[in-house]
């Protein structure tokens, strides 16, 4: 016998038998057709089976029992395989499952190919794609790798529960055909619909989707949302995959009430780095935020948001991002954001394990009522150089620091500052165990400001034309754990004791652009510098203490930390009253954190009177639950008596309070509030009684591992021009493989 095309045989002994059995049974008559085939390049047919049998008669080979066929990346498995070498086709039966070069598996009752494994029909047939979906249908062909399927359904969702029982799909598109193309990677629908838990809810005429995790283009299901200030709106987008490493979306948002929106993201992953940008644009009335009445009508609003980030090199980097509104409502009136600045930022770093340089530049819009632009910084450039030398200094480690920024306002004050560090550290332990830091600091400040009277806080505004300033600090700090085994774990405590000297000359003098929002707390009580920022510089001779204590158990672990802090020298602070500071002994602050598995989650910062004992600072952040179910709360209260002309340390009060509750395997209830709690005595310009809601939040949802869906309210109580108060209800329908 001779074939038209080449087999390799499986090692197994019975078909080995067979085969030469075959071949010597074919006779002379086929010697020189053998030949012919052999003289030529031919494409291999690789066989393996426990039995291969030739028919005379029919001229056929049958293989049977575990059979499996391959050629050009498909392989075909079934318990019986006939060829016939007359007509070139192949039967299977019994267990069918054949594997596309794509990854793809068809399974069958019978499957009827031609010899090239590629074409043919299958009669009741179940198509898995490569990502885990599928398709069945109750015939199904295949030319040239591309399937077509009759009477089909499609289905990425799970048919089986965890323990192995089958389950419906929560969803599945039915059509009257189905074209799945594997080079394409992509399935198109004839008479689409979307069942949802058994109905047909949704017709889906010219339907398409990608048929992989990968994102395909083509148009995304449809948002709706119903909001008080815009009315009824139908969010519909289309997503272009430009290429593997660039996309488009473009989205129109259609209102009952008021005029359309676009909105274009554009997105883009090259070999140094990535970047976005993204655009909302319409036409409506401006209403003024301070409640005069419309300052504009069918004007064009909008907003602009990108970010990007490029690596040159191992050391090199840089990064950019944009924000910009036409007005100070746009993002609320239309939902997309709750910020109160957008900030602007160009970056330029270079890092190696020694040293690091920064070009920064800042720009902020505002976007609260009653702030004047023209009042807002714009920093360029901040450039920073810090240097740390290789070789020790007697013992220590030594880092050099060159920074200089220049602030300027359109309308207000212009500040210009330069200043060069040195800084050296060393850390030792003592044979007791002890650990011993010991820092010296070193600094010389150049300032030129001018319009130092616009600046409305005076503690801030410095005196106009050049200033300089010299800065020497040292500091002692030592820690000394214990640890032993207690409640069941280990428990470490630690006695803290820092000592700190520092001296400066002409602090007042200097302008307050980057040191403002200063305030006791325990994340900076032994710090070298109590301000934030570089514009202040705590002057005195100080010494603190504290205390830590930690317990870690198997399940369980509790964290404590409480100190303060006493000034030794008599000279005058430059602290605000208020800020737990300004006087001889400072007020207590601490910190506390339980966790309890991954179920409980509390942590809580306080900050002491020192004279009193009344709480100037009380914070608390909890999560109880599972991530099914879960409440999450958070307190705060600033009680501070800090005078108003200090507006970045207005004192408030407010309460954060969400949740998740599940009520079944896949449904869920959430909800979310903050209440605003402030009242007169905590801020004397506040007309609230000390109970005024912001925003509330409750929806329902549902989620399983195809399909979202979501049902939520919303009520703002806060109205700005014309993002007015009111409700805004969202409902949401994601499926998994045709968009959100």
């Amino acid at each position: 016998m001779a074939l038209p095309y080449s087999r390799t045989a499986s090692p197994a002994s019975a078909l080995c038998a067979s085969l030469l059995l075959a071949l010597g049974s074919a006779g002379a008559a086929h010697a020189q057709e053998a030949e012919s085939a052999q003289s030529k390049p031919a494409e291999e047919i690789s066989f393996s089976a426990d039995q291969l049998d030739y028919e005379f008669a029919t001229d056929s080979v049958k293989a049977t029992g575990n059979v499996i066929a391959r050629r050009d990346g498909y392989t075909l498995r079934a318990d019986t395989i006939v060829w016939d070498r007359r007509t070139g086709k192949v039967t299977a039966s019994g267990n069918i499952r054949s594997v596309g070069p794509e990854g793809d598996v068809a399974y069958g009752d019978s499957i009827e190919v031609t010899e090239s494994l590629r074409d043919g029909i299958v009669e009741n047939m179940l198509l898995v794609l490569k990502d885990g979906s599928r398709l069945a249908a109750n015939r199904g062909t295949r030319v040239d790798g591309r399937m077509t399927l009759e009477g089909a359904a499609y289905t990425p969702c799970a048919v089986e529960r965890p323990d192995g029982c089958p389950k419906d799909p929560s969803w599945q598109v039915k059509a009257v055909r189905v074209v799945y193309d594997p080079v394409k990677k992509r399935v198109k629908y004839d008479g689409a619909r979307i069942e949802l838990f058994g109905l047909p809810v949704i017709p889906l005429p010219g339907l398409s989707h990608p048929a992989e995790t990968a994102a395909g283009s083509g148009f995304l299901v449809p948002n709706l949302r119903f909001s008080r200030n815009n009315g009824v709106e139908i969010e519909q987008g289309y997503y272009w995959r430009l290429s593997d490493n660039r996309d488009l979306l473009l989205s129109g948002h259609i209102f009952s009430d008021v005029a359309p929106m676009a909105q274009a993201r554009y997105r883009a992953w090259e070999d140094k780095g990535a970047f976005q940008i993204t655009g909302y644009a319409t036409y409506s009335n401006k209403v003024s935020t301070s409640g005069t009445g419309a300052i504009g009508k069918d004007v064009f609003r909008g907003y602009i948001d990108g970010a990007g980030k490029f690596q040159f090199t191992p050391n090199w980097s840089a990064s950019a991002s944009v924000r910009l509104a036409t007005d100070r409502t746009f993002l609320r009136r239309y939902d997309i954001s709750r910020d109160d600045r957008l900030r602007n930022n160009i970056n330029v770093e270079r890092i190696d394990a020694n040293s690091y340089f920064a070009f920064n530049g800042w720009g902020v819009q505002t976007l609260r009522t009653g702030d004047r632009q023209a009042l807002q910084p714009i920093a360029l450039p901040e450039i920073d150089y810090r240097l740390r030398l290789t070789d020790p200094v007697l013992g220590g480690r030594v880092q050099l620091q060159a920074n200089s920024l220049l602030i300027g306002r359109t309308s207000g004050q212009d500040t210009r500052r330069a200043f060069a560090s040195g800084r050296w550290d060393l850390r030792t332990l003592t044979g007791l165990g002890q650990e011993v830091n010991f820092t010296l600091l070193g600094r010389g400040d150049v300032y030129h400001s001018d319009e130092n009277l616009t600046t409305v806080t005076p503690i801030y505004r410095g005196e106009s034309g050049w200033k300089g300033r010299g800065i020497a600090a040292a500091a002692i700090d030592m820690r000394w754990p214990f640890a032993g085994e207690a409640f069941g774990g280990t428990q470490v405590v630690t006695p803290r004791i820092q000592l700190v000297g520092a001296y400066t000359s002409s602090n007042l003098k200097m302008p307050n652009e980057d040191a403002r929002a200063v305030d006791l707390e325990d994340s900076n009580l032994f710090a070298l510098n109590r301000f934030p920022g570089y514009d202040r510089i705590e002057d005195n001779v100080r010494i603190t203490y504290g205390l830590d204590w930690s317990v870690k158990g198997k399940e369980t672990s509790f964290d404590f930390n409480i100190g303060q802090s006493y000034r030794l020298s008599n000279r005058a602070t430059i602290f605000p009253d208020g800020t737990g500071l300004s006087n001889k002994v400072s007020d207590i602050v601490g910190r506390s954190e339980i966790r309890f598995r991954d179920f409980v989650k509390f942590a809580h910062r306080f900050r002491l009177d020192k004279d009193n004992l009344a709480i100037r600072r009380n914070e608390v952040d909890a999560t109880v639950g599972s991530r099914s179910t879960y409440v999450q709360v958070g307190y705060l209260r600033l009680n501070r008596n800090i005078g108003a002309t200090t507006e970045d340390l207005a004192d408030r009060e407010e309460v954060r309070l969400a949740g998740r509750l599940r009520l079944a395997r896949y449904w869920s209830l959430f909800g979310s509030t903050i209440i605003d709690l402030t009242d007169k005595k905590e801020d004397p310009l506040n007309v609230s009684d000390g109970l005024e809601a912001i925003r509330h939040r409750l929806g329902l949802a549902y989620d399983d591992d195809c399909l979202s869906i979501a049902v939520t309210w919303r009520r703002d109580y806060q109205p700005t021009g014309d993002a007015r108060r009111g409700n805004t209800f969202l409902f949401r329908l994601e499926f998994k493989n045709l968009g959100v």
